[in-house]
């Protein structure tokens, strides 16, 4: 009876060990996997003229679910300089969702949530700005390989708040 209990120990461990080794194997094989669906991108800006200066650095990243929907999270950072009127420091957040209705046309939905920061110079009678500002743009764009140039539009527009002169902006993404 103790050689038969003892052998059941054994095999019940053997198959615990075996499930657990397979387990990990799919994990890994699994791990492994979700990033060769992760696609890097984009967008800088530089803007400069009479006594202006602008930059923006906005990398974001997208997980492909399959060959026509994908989700990302982007960041954003903007620093503009208007010799003695302003200077902002604008940083944010974005959430996006790219989906391709045939492999050339791509339509997208971002929320964006901003964190504008302006100083005016002293000889201006404008107060300060802090404020929070969200965007919801709907859009869409031609797709060639891994860049993908269109329009878009924002929903939740304000015309006294937003960092945007329009409604409408044309944009240009890439991924890799």
């Amino acid at each position: 009876m103790i050689t038969f209990l003892s052998f059941n120990k054994k095999v019940t461990i053997f198959l615990i060990v075996i499930i657990s080794f397979f387990q990990f194997m799919q994990a890994q094989e699994m791990k492994s996997d979700f990033w060769n669906h992760v696609r890097y991108g984009g967008g800088l800006g530089l803007n400069f003229g009479n006594h202006f200066f602008s930059a923006t650095l906005a990398p974001n990243a997208v997980y492909e679910f399959d060959k026509n929907f994908a989700l990302g999270l982007g960041l954003s950072a903007t620093f503009n300089n208007q010799k003695k009127v302003y200077k902002s420091t604008i940083l944010g957040a974005s959430l996006i969702g790219l989906y391709n209705v045939i492999n050339e046309l791509q339509i997208s939905a971002e929320f964006e949530e901003l964190n504008i920061n302006r100083r005016y110079d002293v000889n201006i009678n404008i107060p300060d700005d802090n404020y929070w500002l969200p965007a919801l743009f709907i859009g869409a764009g031609y797709r060639s390989g891994n860049i993908i140039f269109g329009i878009r539009y924002d929903l939740l527009y304000d015309e006294d708040k937003s960092i945007y002169s329009d409604p409408w902006a044309p944009f240009v993404r890439f991924y890799f």
